[in-house]
């Protein structure tokens, strides 16, 4: 798993059920199998539509996990705070990574510009993936 996967990972599964009232939909929810006596269908039962997925409040989750940590540092611009917050690795090598798997090559390594940048790149793929991320982590 690279470096984004584990930060989609501790924001999205960890998030501990901070999502979006707009979703409507239970993150515990889970299908019900049919009880074992029940004869198989003898045809192909069309495929079964699958719940939407709950949008995961990623400021609201960040916010929670600062304040677990009495305060998070600067999370909301900082790509090491990030990291550090959610408990990654925010070392220049981890951020080179991560740099080259967003596909982000602002600046020098490890530059304020690369760092803005990756942070920046972050949270846009955050949005992409489902997460409602506000503007001021955008930003």
């Amino acid at each position: 798993m690279g470096i984004f996967g584990k930060i989609m990972d501790k924001v999205f599964h960890r998030g501990g059920g901070v999502e979006s009232q707009a979703s409507g939909t239970s993150p515990t929810a889970t299908p019900v199998a049919p009880p074992a006596s029940a004869p198989a269908p003898t045809a192909s039962p069309a495929p079964a539509p699958t719940a939407a997925q709950p949008q995961i409040d990623v400021g609201a989750v960040l916010s929670a996990m600062a304040d677990a940590k009495d305060g998070g540092g600067n999370y909301q611009t900082s790509i090491v705070d990030l990291l550090k917050l959610l408990d990654l690795d925010s070392s220049l090598a981890a951020r080179k990574e991560l740099a080259d798997e967003l596909g982000v090559h602002a600046g020098a390594d490890g530059s304020a510009e690369q760092n803005i940048a990756l942070h920046k790149a972050v949270m846009a793929k955050l949005a992409e993936n489902g997460g409602i991320v506000p503007d001021s982590l955008r930003n």
